[in-house]
């Protein structure tokens, strides 16, 4: 990890850009902190860190005013990281089965997000190496975000996340149910009813499938980027019963 720039945002935060190897990331810390702080993952939408940083910049603030660090990093195919040609073309694919009212079929949806996932976990396991090599981050480990499928399988395969918070917001390959059933830590999903991008019911069948003791569905009307702040803050309080 090589930290590229550093800037205060205010005395509370320090934001820090960071690259590991090729792919760019943003760590935030609380500028207070007396001790390590623990540490929240924020995976950002599939539309690069430049395009979403209001939204991600506005997240980690609330977190560092509650303790925590938090850190990004750029999914593959997004932002200035190679395109994937196949992943175009399934994108496209499934705009326009949307655009004609047509059912989005199981090939579009696993051409998409599955190589996605398969690609993005091992990036994040590898951030959380560098992170929590740093001083100043400690354990526990929440995850915060979406795609949803890439939280899912984060929390079967990285034993370092103790909780996380799910958005119900993309599209799930069918496989992902199976590794769903796997799943055990405590679980905080996210929903808006009125997603226009979104499955509601497999959103639904997959929170049913998580095979977690503990979990939550919060589920909001209106739209995609419509959560409103009250979600936001009871995300937070669900962090801090399970990270300190």
């Amino acid at each position: 990890m090589q930290f590229t720039s550093e800037q205060r945002l205010d005395d509370a935060v320090l934001e820090r850009e960071f690259t590991l190897g090729e792919i760019p990331g943003i760590l935030w810390t609380p500028g207070s902190a007396s001790a390590p702080a623990p540490l929240i993952l924020i995976s950002p939408p599939p539309l690069g860190l430049r395009k979403t940083y209001p939204r991600l910049v506005a997240r980690a603030r609330h977190s560092a005013a509650h303790g925590f660090a938090t850190a990004t990093i750029e999914l593959p195919g997004s932002g200035d990281r190679p395109r994937w040609p196949a992943a175009e073309q399934a994108l496209a694919d499934l705009r326009r089965a949307m655009e004609a009212g047509e059912p989005v079929s199981d090939e579009i949806i696993d051409a998409l997000i599955l190589p996605l996932v398969d690609k993005a976990v091992p990036e994040w396991r590898a951030a959380l190496d560098a992170l929590l090599s740093l001083p100043e981050i400690g354990g526990p480990v929440g995850y915060s975000g979406g795609v949803i499928s890439i939280g899912t399988r984060l929390a079967v395969v990285e034993p370092r996340i103790s909780a996380a918070v799910l958005f119900a917001g993309s599209f799930v390959p069918r496989a992902m149910f199976e590794e769903a059933r796997q799943v055990t830590i405590p679980l905080h999903v996210l929903l808006q009813w009125d997603d226009e991008g979104n499955d509601r019911q497999a959103a639904l069948d997959l929170f049913d499938a998580f095979g977690s003791k503990e979990k939550t569905l919060h589920a909001n009307m209106g739209g995609h980027t419509g959560v409103p702040q009250f979600a936001g803050d009871a995300a937070a309080q669900f962090f801090t019963r399970h990270l300190k």
